[in-house]
């Protein structure tokens, strides 16, 4: 996903042979676009996502596009430089992959954005699409690994049926390995197609994931479980086998040290090798192509960057076994390393644009048309809190203030706002407002404890934070105390609502995307992953602990809120689905209260550019009208 579709999840870390994509109309030079304010070019602007690429046939790459309005999959054949417009739907598609011998495109097809659906496939070169998996009926998914030797490996999630992954080879009936309740999911397949890696909660605690592996049939080779033995849980994540064949190792993402960091694993022996990466923040890794090295992600304060990790050598006369891949200041939101040993990786800053490029030194893919204008960069913060200090970025206009502000929540709750480019923040910046996101406890990328935070309290615990940094951005001149706009997507929304409730007095206006309104009526309708997080969060179901879910629900202080309140929601969202929306709107309604409700026909989000420009318009027309802007 780029950085425009990356909507934050609630509750979880919360084709046929169609021709090229026509370049879009408005030009570089901007004759098209005369008269179209900078906030709608930079939505409009075709971005491109980082190219996938086929493991056995590195010529033949996937990418996202919204080059025709909509985000949608192409493929690219980097030998004879021919691109094409692969999927074509009236919401968009963004889950796709390529079968690592090139000659097929994979893509998730749901309804309307309601994420519930089967794989389809396509030849690369173009052709009908045709169902991947016959045999197994519609579900969310939960992961996909497709083998060399025509083996694939199938996680779903329904509400009747748990989590159930499947091998699925050729002309044969799928085959279920794995039945459990809890959450699990497909982490990879070895590179011979012998081992399969599993995600799973089966302990109960959506948050950590143990990994275990097993051969086709099911049976079991190996456990990795660090949620048993001590007085906390840890968790692990699957980062992928060998790339080659004959090596069973496993890169392991952990916990142990307080961080997300990676290991070594080999299943059949039981060998675990810690890596000599001493750097802080969190680290994730992926295996550079022949295995000989890694690719290192790290994450820290907001911004990331890239090292390399040599396997073979142990230092000294056989060189650092670390050594630094060149990225500007900014955010990677991901790379990959290509055969030749260059890295591809999409990288933007607040100020600037996204672009995929590579250590070569070349921009990857340039598509055509109408450049995005600029934004202006992010100003740290640190906020003193109740749990520990509190990072925040800032973006302000020019002048001086108090200015308007907006307080632009991030959802997950696990994930965290970065020097990264986001229309969003930019718009509200070209009309006068300042914007401040925070990296509230609950946000990844400062540790386990400051992740682990949220349990029992949840809402509550992020809102305090939000409160420190609101009165920080109040005190130093920054911000209009009584032009403050509470806003934000998916569990940002949440707290949206949750904070005009709870903190009546501190907000003069609240803009909630597809929000957790209602959490009782949200728990028993949402997918049934997202249960299992709910419980993990506070600490059972609504039956089992009423007063957690009465006191972090925004209905329960509905009543309180005097700030005038915009929701906007998919009808089709199954993460935070309509109806405990609508419950909260007629007990807006009931007590005359100000208030605005936008329906659209889609899902947690819309992949559709038109679609996101009226969206935001409409949140800044809202906030204008209360707040006024700049002067007001």
């Amino acid at each position: 996903m780029t950085d425009e579709t990356k909507g934050s999840d609630h509750a979880l870390a919360h084709d046929t042979g169609r021709p090229a994509a026509p370049a879009p109309s408005h030009d570089s030079t901007g004759s098209a676009g005369a008269g179209m304010p900078d906030w709608e070019k930079r939505f409009r602007a075709p971005r491109i996502g980082l190219p996938d690429w086929a493991e056995d046939a590195p010529d033949r790459s996937l990418f996202l596009s919204n080059a025709t309005g909509t985000y949608e999959l192409y493929a690219w054949d980097r030998a004879t430089g021919g691109q094409r417009q692969a999927t074509d739907r009236p919401n968009g598609t963004t889950d796709g992959t390529l079968s690592p011998d090139g000659e097929w495109i994979w893509w998730f097809a749901d309804t309307d954005g309601d994420e519930f659906g089967v794989w389809m496939r396509q030849p690369f070169a173009g052709g009908a699409d045709e169902e991947a998996t016959p045999g197994l009926a519609a579900s969310y998914a939960s992961g996909l690994a497709i083998g060399r030797d025509g083996t694939t490996v199938v996680g779903r999630s329904t509400d009747e049926d748990g989590s159930t992954i499947h091998v699925v080879r050729p002309g044969e009936p799928p085959v279920e390995i794995y039945r459990h309740r809890e959450s699990a999911g497909v982490g990879d397949l070895s590179h011979d197609s012998a081992l399969i890696a599993i995600e799973h909660t089966e302990h109960g605690d959506a948050m950590h994931s143990a990994i275990r592996v097993v051969r086709p049939d099911g049976s079991t080779v190996a456990e990795l479980d660090d949620t048993k033995g001590g007085t906390e849980e840890l968790g692990l994540s699957v980062m992928g086998f060998a790339p080659v064949d004959g090596d069973t190792r496993m890169l392991v993402g952990h916990q142990r040290r307080g961080r997300w960091e990676p290991m070594l694993w080999d299943p059949l022996t039981g060998v675990e090798t810690a890596l000599a990466i001493d750097l802080p923040g969190d680290v994730a890794a992926d295996w550079y192509p022949d295995g000989s090295a890694l690719l290192v992600e790290h994450e820290y304060q907001a911004r990331s960057e890239l090292w390399r990790y040599e396997l073979g050598g142990a230092g000294g006369a056989a060189g650092p076994l670390l050594t630094r891949v060149e990225t500007p200041a900014g955010t990677v939101s991901g790379a990959t390393a290509r055969p030749d040993g260059t890295v591809e990786f999409l990288w933007s800053s607040a100020a600037q644009p996204s672009e995929v490029r590579s250590t070569s030194g070349a921009v990857v893919l340039d598509p055509p048309g109408m450049k995005a204008p600029a934004s202006v960069p992010v100003t740290d913060v640190w906020v003193d809190g109740p749990g520990g200090r509190i990072h925040a970025l800032v973006q302000q206009p020019a002048g001086e203030g108090p200015f308007p502000t907006v307080f632009d929540i991030h959802g997950g709750p696990t994930w965290h706002d970065s020097d990264a480019f986001a229309s969003a923040p930019a718009a509200w910046v070209d009309h006068g407002f300042a914007v401040v996101r925070v990296n509230y406890r609950g946000s990844t990328g400062y540790g386990r404890a400051w992740t682990d935070a949220l349990k029992h309290r949840v809402g509550l615990i992020e809102l305090e934070d939000i409160a420190a940094v609101r009165a920080w951005a109040v005190s130093s001149g920054l911000a209009d105390p009584e032009r403050l706009v509470l806003a934000g997507g998916s569990w940002g929304g949440y707290l949206t609502l949750l904070g005009l409730g709870t903190q009546p007095e501190a907000w003069a206006v609240g803009l909630a995307a597809v929000p957790v309104a209602d959490y009782v009526t949200a728990y028993h309708d949402e997918m049934e992953a997202l249960k299992a997080m709910d419980r993990t969060l506070l600490g059972g179901t609504p039956e089992e602990v009423p007063e957690r879910f009465e006191a972090s629900s925004p209905l329960t202080y509905v009543d309180a809120v005097r700030a005038p309140v915009y929701i906007s929601a998919g009808v089709n969202d199954p993460r935070c689905p309509i109806q405990q929306v609508e419950n909260y709107v007629q007990r807006l309604t009931r007590r005359a209260h100000p208030h605005e409700v936008y329906r659209y026909d889609a899902g947690h989000g819309s992949l559709v550019v038109e679609e996101r420009i009226k969206q935001v318009r409409l949140e800044l027309d809202f906030a204008r009208r209360y707040v006024g802007g700049p002067g007001a």
